[in-house]
């Protein structure tokens, strides 16, 4: 009996060293990053960034997936059913707080599916207009000729339920005006129309908006978040230029499955906010217009809380649907 008891006892001691080193070694091989849109965007750009110079400090490759489809459903799905031990990460949009609200049935609950591990960056949108087409430079002058003819302007977004397509319908909410949404597949072929002069706005990304700004072609407007941004510092916000209280902020954030070790997800946490914290990697953001937040996990899972009530609201309130 002694002999069995301490055999137990060296067991026991041999299993709590070695627990702490295996968590240590923690990442021991390459992570997945999944992106759920296609190439060359500006999320896809943003994972890339970032991956690079998380695996210098993780000591592993960072490998980026693209795995468009569905409005960012396909991926999400993926990365929900995959093993939750931190080599499978997901990078979201706004969508995950909008497609709740979007899509009838979902094959993943964005909230109990996923361990949120932190913010990542803001992309503002900006109204824009054909400059040859429309002579509307303020958002009181966009809101003064749609209300003097209701439907008869429009306004171009890459698809039902993006953010560009939000942005229009939260201004024409709260502007009390009519403008005539034209969905596109895609934002390429959104923003070919816009100058080609089919049609009259867009609340633009502002990664692909500004070339045209900068080359006279679209009239910069406004920028839909809370903040003038550091890309367009001289264009002024909806809020501040005539709509109090208008704000739609297109954010990214980085999430895992659920059930991922908490160790595991402070580790990918910490070097997600250093990474955000580099001068290089924030000339690099600012180069597609995208302005650097980091956040803890309970600040990422308060916000997407949030964001999934607001736009939830609007989304219903509007008869929003993804077809």
């Amino acid at each position: 009996m002694k002999s069995l008891t301490l055999a137990t006892v060296v067991l026991g001691l041999a299993a709590a060293l070695t627990t702490p080193a295996a968590q240590a070694a923690y990442p021991e091989r390459p992570i997945r990053w999944i992106v759920p849109f296609p190439a060359a965007g500006a999320m896809d750009n943003i994972a890339r960034t970032l991956g690079e110079e998380m695996s210098q400090t993780l000591g592993q490759s960072i490998v980026v997936e693209n795995r468009p489809g569905a409005g960012g459903n396909i991926g999400a799905e993926l990365v929900a059913r995959s093993p939750a031990d931190g080599y499978t990460m997901l990078i979201v949009a706004n969508g995950m707080a909008v497609n709740p609200a979007l899509y009838r049935k979902l094959t993943y609950d964005p909230i109990k599916d996923f361990a949120p591990v932190s913010l990542l960056a803001v992309v503002p949108n900006v109204l824009v207009a054909n400059k040859a087409k429309t002579s509307a430079k303020t958002v009181p002058e966009v809101i003064a000729s749609a209300k003097s003819q209701p439907g008869k302007y429009t306004y171009a977004s890459a698809g039902n339920g993006t953010s560009i397509h939000l942005a229009g319908e939260l201004f024409t909410s709260m502007a009390g005006v009519e403008l005539l949404h034209v969905p596109y597949k895609g934002s390429g072929p959104a923003v070919t129309d816009l100058l080609g002069g089919q049609v009259d706005y867009m609340f633009d990304s502002i990664t692909s908006a500004k070339p045209h700004i900068d080359a006279g072609k679209l009239t910069a407007i406004a920028v839909t978040t809370s903040k003038r941004s550091a890309t367009l510092p001289n264009v002024p916000t909806v809020a501040e230029a005539g709509l109090p209280g208008y704000e739609l902020s297109p954010w990214f954030a980085a999430f895992v499955p659920a059930g991922t070790p908490p160790a595991v997800v402070e580790t990918l946490h910490r070097a997600m906010v250093d990474a955000l914290r580099k001068p290089a990697v924030q000339k690099l953001l600012a180069a597609i217009g995208a302005e650097p937040i980091g956040s803890t996990p309970a600040e990422l899972k308060q916000h997407l809380a949030k964001e999934t009530d607001k736009w939830g609201k609007l989304i219903r309130a509007r008869g929003i649907r993804a077809d």
